[in-house]
């Protein structure tokens, strides 16, 4: 870790949950011009994305579309397997973050997370107990962490998410029993949603049926 006074500074008052805090951040990565982009890539601003929850409509997509959106789901499982295969104890996520970026610009995608709403990175990194939407920095990964990787594709006009949960060296026994209730119950979760349907209480309760 890398403590600082602008560090101190921007989270004086944050009630952290665990022993985890924030580290360096390295410049923020530009993208070549050949990479076609999505609207909010010089803004920040998804101005497709709010005009799309303002109409209150669902569009329908030809099958032209959804093969779009299968062309960039396993491209963005390509830059996920490469991701995974960088961690290890004492790499940090930012690395990860170059590689990930690399990785899409090697493919010609836009990493999705990349200033959308002005967020720094090219992926998601959550350690431990940050739940989600991590941001890569200097920290080194440390033996018996749990990583959380969360890649997106911009490609052809359509977003590819893919996310997944690894160990960090060796994990305990409480990390195995974490990841494991989790994909048990994502896996269950999916069965019970339908085509044109979806149950919430079906939804909750076979999460709280699978999760110990």
């Amino acid at each position: 870790m890398f403590p600082s006074s602008e560090l101190d500074t921007i989270f004086d008052g944050y009630y952290f949950t665990g022993p985890l805090r924030p580290a360096k951040k390295t410049p923020f990565r530009t993208i070549p011009d050949h990479i076609a982009r999505p609207d909010y890539a010089d803004t920040g601003i998804p101005v497709s994305e709010r005009e799309a929850k303002s109409s209150h409509s669902i569009i329908a997509l030809n099958k032209e579309e959804i093969e779009g959106m299968r062309v960039t789901g396993r491209l963005a499982r390509e830059v996920l397997d490469e991701a995974i295969a960088a961690v290890g104890v004492g790499v940090t996520t930012d690395e990860i973050d170059r590689i990930v970026h690399e990785a899409c610009i090697d493919r010609d995608c836009y990493p999705s997370p990349l200033n959308y709403f002005n967020f720094p990175k090219s992926c998601c990194t959550s350690i431990n107990e940050v739940i989600c939407h991590g941001i890569p920095d200097q920290r080194h990964l440390a033996d018996g962490d749990i990583l959380n990787i969360d890649i997106t594709t911009y490609f052809g006009g359509f977003h590819g998410d893919v996310n997944e949960t690894v160990f960090v060296g060796t994990p305990n026994e409480k990390s195995i029993r974490l990841v494991k209730s989790t994909y048990n119950c994502m896996a269950k979760s999916m069965d019970a949603g339908e085509p044109f349907y979806f149950n919430f209480y079906a939804f909750f309760n076979t999460l709280r049926s699978h999760s110990v």
